[in-house]
């Protein structure tokens, strides 16, 4: 079997490569050289699968209330359900960075909407909570970590080599569109309708995605005969490497590590390289807090936190659809700074201002949505996945082309942190009566993840290890 080294591939290599992929792309009945532009093409359907999979992340929010009032199950049972998820959601992350290299992005990411599909349309036959755990957390926790944000650090890798932080803005403004695009709707449905009507909604809407991945996404653009956006016609293909780039001294060759990408070894031999810089701990430390912060706590509680005020439901999904309207700003314009900005002062900058937001929140629920929660829908909402584009571009300027399986470890982390929150905070809501000092204790730990960031350190190669392996592929 040949091994190609991904990270330094040699033109000679590339070549073969090259010839091989266009032989296939015509078995396959593909021209060699397409004159579509397939780049914006699969940027569009990487867009719309991230949509489409995100639907369910406006659920938990929008049932609790439904099923703790149907089935008597506690805040804290249900929470667990989505706990569950959230952590698969971040666990799965890193080995769906390798299959996707193994097996490829199309097969991965239609297996896992059907994943998703499957999870939400099955609760609606359940009678106890383990089997909402099941569905909720392991069904759908597999689907949608398989299509998180280690699947647009595949993408933006592969197809892109300039304005990689903007795609990457775009890309993950699509992986919470969702919220934008289902919360009032589900909210609608659970008032008018009941909550299974809006569980076979985020169903219907994760197949209908499928199709369009099975006909439009391409692995590479030398499958089409094309080249990464930004690259220079004129020249020969090389290695772009940020370690080879920047690093003073050259990385060694001998005893090289080397692992496949399967599944295990390789996703973990990843880790333990990575384990050893210090940015990674920074970064893996901060990125639990943003989780924490967001998809735990805010996703989770803040529709059930409102109807504590008695805030009607739609009103309140409709604040976070809000926010989910200008995340979409916030997380394209943090692509867009990512690309000319210091990455470490922006997460500074972000962690900062959403720890301010959280620890003001508490004093401005109330029956309606006044102008002060809504000057806070759109505060947070600008801020709330805008950590993502410099988070995912240190990853790419630390360790280079093991950064996607980085990143999945980070995303892990992420999810981590987001189950932990949804725990401890439908715990304080049982014993407490209100989320309160949920929301304080998430404004701090919002401060020392900005304090993190600054301590990642400036230089590019500070803190890099070359024990990081450089991922090979077995072919």
């Amino acid at each position: 079997m040949n091994k190609i080294d991904v990270a330094t591939e040699t033109p000679s290599n590339s070549t073969t490569q090259e010839r091989t992929r266009a032989g296939t792309s015509l078995a396959t009945g593909f021209n060699k050289v397409s004159r579509l532009p397939w780049v914006w093409i699969v940027t569009v359907v990487s867009f719309l699968a991230l949509t489409g999979s995100s639907g369910f992340r406006a659920v938990p929010g929008v049932m609790m209330d439904p099923l703790h009032m149907e089935f008597g199950w506690s805040h804290a049972s249900i929470a667990t359900a989505a706990s569950v998820n959230m952590v698969l959601y971040g666990a799965v992350s890193p080995f769906a960075a390798s299959w996707m290299e193994r097996y490829g992005i199309r097969p991965v990411v239609t297996t896992a909407l059907v994943l998703i599909a499957a999870g939400s349309a099955l609760p609606t036959f359940m009678n106890a909570p383990w089997q909402l755990t099941l569905y909720w957390g392991v069904l759908v926790g597999i689907g949608s970590g398989a299509i998180a944000l280690a699947f647009v650090g595949t993408v933006t890798n592969r197809w892109f080599s300039r304005r990689r932080g903007l795609i990457t803005g775009i890309l993950t403004a699509g992986s919470t569109a969702g919220q934008l695009l289902f919360l009032p709707l589900l909210a609608w449905l659970v008032d008018h309708t009941n909550w299974r009507i809006a569980s076979f909604t985020v169903a219907a809407a994760a197949l209908a995605v499928v199709p369009l991945v099975l006909f439009f996404i391409r692995e590479h653009p030398k499958d089409v005969g094309q080249r990464p956006f930004g690259d220079d016609p004129t020249t020969a293909p090389k290695d772009d490497s940020p370690e080879r780039a920047e690093c003073a001294e050259p990385l060694p060759t001998a005893a090289e590590p080397e692992f496949n990408p399967l599944g295990v070894t390789g996703p973990f031999r990843v880790l333990l390289a990575a384990s050893r810089t210090r940015p990674f701990w920074m970064l893996f430390a901060g990125f639990a807090i943003c989780g924490a912060t967001t998809t735990g706590l805010v996703q989770t509680h803040f529709i059930p936190a409102a109807g504590d005020h008695m805030m009607p439901q739609t009103t309140a999904a409709s604040l976070l659809a809000m926010a989910g309207l200008f995340d979409l700003v916030g997380t394209v314009a943090s692509g867009w700074l990512t690309d000319r900005c210091n990455a470490r002062v922006l997460l500074f900058a972000y962690y900062g201002l959403r720890g301010v937001s959280l620890l003001v929140l508490p004093s401005l629920f109330a029956q309606t949505a006044t102008p002060s929660m809504l000057l806070f829908a759109i505060f947070y909402g600008l801020d709330w996945v805008a950590t993502v584009p410099p988070t995912m571009a240190i990853c790419q300027e630390r360790y280079g082309s093991a950064s996607a399986v980085v990143f999945g470890w980070l995303w892990t982390a992420h999810q981590v942190g987001a189950g932990a929150a949804a725990i401890l905070a439908g715990t304080v809501r049982d014993q407490l009566g209100d989320y309160a000092m949920a929301w304080y204790g998430a404004g701090a730990l919002c401060v020392i993840a900005a304090l993190l960031a600054l301590a990642i350190g400036r230089n590019a190669t500070q803190g890099y290890s070359t024990a990081v392996p450089r991922i090979k592929e077995t072919v």
